[in-house]
């Protein structure tokens, strides 16, 4: 059985889920972006189970995937997935993000990543993830996120259950 979020608007692709977390803010998610390497990834390689409930979150939210690609497997992993890949140059990752963050509108943003790299991302978004796998968790995108969570499956569950959001962020 698939889990319906709260209040879900489907119109022509703009997608949307709605999370009122009191005491936190009410969060109007319309893309979920996410780190590749660390996050999604361990060596280049996809954690196991996560293309099945990224492909079931993109009935929701449109899929991102912004990475520098460091073992060149990101485009072909995900060539059949309905996402957005964006490769960034090595330098400025973190500004690379953020300003990928900000052309979305960041506001609209559930952002999830592991390293120095992702810290801004997670400050600028609307819902910060941080998610600690095999490769660790910067200090700085610990700090800068609203939530951390050890692994990447229970990070998107989060999405697929908003209760738990709502669990762990509200006053």
């Amino acid at each position: 059985m698939q889990y319906i979020p709260e209040n879900l608007i489907l119109s022509k692709r703009v997608l949307m889920l709605e999370i009122n977390i009191p005491g936190f803010k009410i969060v109007e998610l319309n893309h979920l972006v996410l780190d590749y390497n660390g996050t999604l990834a361990f060596d280049g390689d996809p954690v196991s189970g996560v293309k099945e409930v990224l492909q079931e979150l993109s009935e929701h939210l449109e899929i991102h995937i912004i990475t520098a690609d460091t073992f060149g497997k990101v485009a072909s992993t995900f060539a059949q997935d309905p996402c957005i890949i964006k490769i960034l140059p090595q330098e400025d990752q973190a500004w690379g993000k953020l300003h990928y963050v900000r052309e979305l509108n960041s506001e609209n943003c559930v952002c999830m990543g592991n390293g120095r790299n992702d810290s801004l991302m997670l400050q600028e978004a609307g819902l910060g993830i941080a998610v600690s796998l095999n490769e660790g968790l910067s200090r700085d995108a610990a700090f800068n996120a609203d939530i951390l969570i050890n692994g990447i499956l229970p990070a998107l569950q989060l999405l697929q259950n908003p209760l738990r959001l709502k669990a762990t962020l509200r006053s």
